[in-house]
């Protein structure tokens, strides 16, 4: 009579076990390759090859700071109006327009900043249609003869970034509207309280955690920016950043002035997140009634239709128009040398970025889920510090361990084969895609956390009952099922690559061009029409990007 063996079931266990502790490895591994690029910041600021801390303090670094202090206040300020009185006009009102209005807001999001900088003051400059315009209307000769204000000042470096970025209080904010009660506005009215009194009293303070998030990005991505700040020269810290590094030559100095900007971006999520945890409102457990829009006619629904296409003239169609304008009076640029092969190498490294990305996220994600509440999963806020630093900031943290690695590297290969294979990270786009995946790899983190979430645990567990494996279980529960949002992710991902500046041209190879960096360096000569190309190109990538964002918002607002 054969005895069954009880061996079975404990070596299953064993195998899980070691399975669990390896994905749990992987999660730690990965955590450890996004949060490098911040600690090696650390250490270079502390241990500079020459400290000129002191020199920068006593000279420059006053005005960096406060510059950049100066320019996220009136950035946030302006965004943080633009987006949360359009977000109140498509959430409580109808009026002529009001629906497509409300998708061709996002428009701006496909328009980075520095193209919108440039065309702006291509748009406003002495030769530019406006003063030429006005000119021939009152006879002007000279620019002695009539004051016209100045575009290239702090001022005109906050509105540009605004006009670009306040969509992401839109988005927020337009949320935190849609998700009110309706019975308390009711209330209100029945109260007496209507017109700018109700935004003021009712509105604002129940949404105010959701602009102050979205107006916290606003004010990140401002302090991030070199494009913008570079061509209207107002130096900032991130300027300082290309100034010591790039032309004095001390990579420590740069570091310190990173982790300036890193300490100012960690400040600035630190108080939204006080915000939000002093500001407590619950709704009842009864499904609430949604806000009932009120009809705008007449000249206050024209006026409403005006206050929300002023921002997208000033986000999308100046800065489209603009450089379409120059790209059809020069057709020749789309065919000049060397913009097949910025395109081409945009695409290879967005594309390779956005899939090693998500794939990491994907496995860093699942380690933490299967490590339970072990230090993986509370590793998870960590990762999301590169989306905080900005490209600059992780710039410096790379290069100087690339370097470093890479002529190592060279001198084991050169003594085991006798043949020098060069510089193998720093020499080709690794270092680029490598700061992409750093930088960007919170975006794809937080998609797929939240896609986990929403797989029912009953599925993955009759998986493994049947004999499934970790990986097959993730390979035939979770990717089927999250298809929609890893294509998200990957998308995302792949847009703000092609657009991402400041890490390209600090990390890129020699002779090595990506779109970003041909506009930019074109745009710095002031030669707007071979830059066009670039712009227009970038654009139509993110345009994809935000008419999909439109879509899936659409779709769930439906459900």
């Amino acid at each position: 009579m054969d005895v069954p063996s009880t061996e079975a079931p404990y070596r299953r266990e064993e195998a899980r076990a070691a399975a669990g502790w390896a994905w749990s490895a992987g999660a730690l591994a990965i955590a450890a390759l996004i949060a490098a690029p911040i600690l090696s910041v650390l250490w270079l600021a502390f241990h500079p090859t020459e400290n000129i801390w002191p020199h920068l303090l006593s000279t420059t670094l006053p005005r960096y700071l406060g510059n950049t202090l100066a320019l996220a206040a009136l950035t946030g300020a302006f965004a943080a109006a633009v987006g949360t009185g359009a977000a109140w006009l498509i959430a409580m009102y109808r009026f002529p327009g009001s629906r497509a209005l409300e998708w061709l807001l996002l428009l701006p999001l496909s328009v980075p900043a520095f193209v919108g900088a440039w065309a702006l003051v291509d748009f406003l400059e002495y030769a530019g249609p406006v003063q030429s315009g006005l000119r021939a209307t009152f006879g002007w000769a000279t620019a002695r003869d009539y004051w016209f204000p100045d575009v290239k000042t702090r001022l005109g470096a906050a509105v540009v970034l605004a006009s670009a970025l306040y969509p992401y209080v839109y988005l927020l904010a337009r949320a935190a509207f849609r998700e009110q009660p309706g019975g308390a506005y009711e209330v209100a009215r029945a109260l007496g309280t209507a017109g700018p009194r109700l935004f003021w009293r009712v509105g604002l303070p129940l949404a105010r955690p959701a602009i102050a998030a979205g107006t916290a990005i606003v004010m990140m991505e401002t302090v991030a920016d070199y494009g913008v700040v570079s061509y209207f020269s107002v130096q900032t810290l991130t300027t300082g950043i290309f100034t010591t590094w790039l032309e004095l030559r001390n990579a420590g100095g740069a570091a310190q002035i990173a982790c300036l900007i890193l300490g100012l971006v960690l400040a600035l999520v630190a108080v939204e997140r006080a915000s939000r945890n002093r500001l407590r409102h619950y709704q009842s457990a009864r499904q609430p009634r949604p806000v009932a829009r009120m009809a705008l006619t007449g000249w206050r629904g024209a006026a409403a239709g005006l206050a929300c296409a002023a921002p997208i003239a000033a986000g999308f169609a100046l800065p489209v128009g603009v450089m379409g304008w120059h790209a059809a009076h020069a057709p020749g640029a789309f065919v000049a040398p060397g913009l097949v092969r910025a395109l081409t190498h945009t695409l290879t490294t967005a594309c390779t970025a956005a899939a090693i990305t998500v794939a990491l996220a994907l496995m860093m994600v699942y380690g933490a889920r299967m490590a339970g509440r072990g230090l993986p999963r509370h590793l998870l806020p960590v990762t999301a510090l590169g989306y905080a630093a900005p490209g600059a900031v992780l710039a410096v943290g790379l290069l100087i361990p690339l370097a470093a690695l890479d002529h190592w590297l060279a001198d084991g290969l050169l003594a085991a084969t006798g043949h020098d294979p060069g510089l193998l990270l720093t020499g080709s786009a690794a270092a680029i895609v490598l700061a992409y995946v750093v930088r960007f790899f919170a975006i794809a983190q937080g998609s797929t956390d939240a896609a986990f979430g929403r797989v029912s645990p009953s599925l993955p567990m009759a998986a493994r009952s049947l004999g499934r494996t970790a990986g097959g279980t993730l390979r035939a529960v979770y990717l089927p099922l999250m298809r929609g949002t890893v294509g998200s992710a990957l998308l995302l991902v792949f847009v703000d690559c092609v657009k991402e500046l400041p890490a390209t041209l600090l990390l890129r190879p020699f002779n090595y061009e990506t779109l970003a960096t041909r506009a930019q360096e074109q745009a710095s000569l002031e030669r707007l029409s071979e830059a066009s190309p670039a712009a227009l190109l970038i654009i139509a990538v993110g345009l994809v990007a935000v008419a999909f964002l439109a879509r899936a918002t659409r779709e769930k607002a439906r459900r």
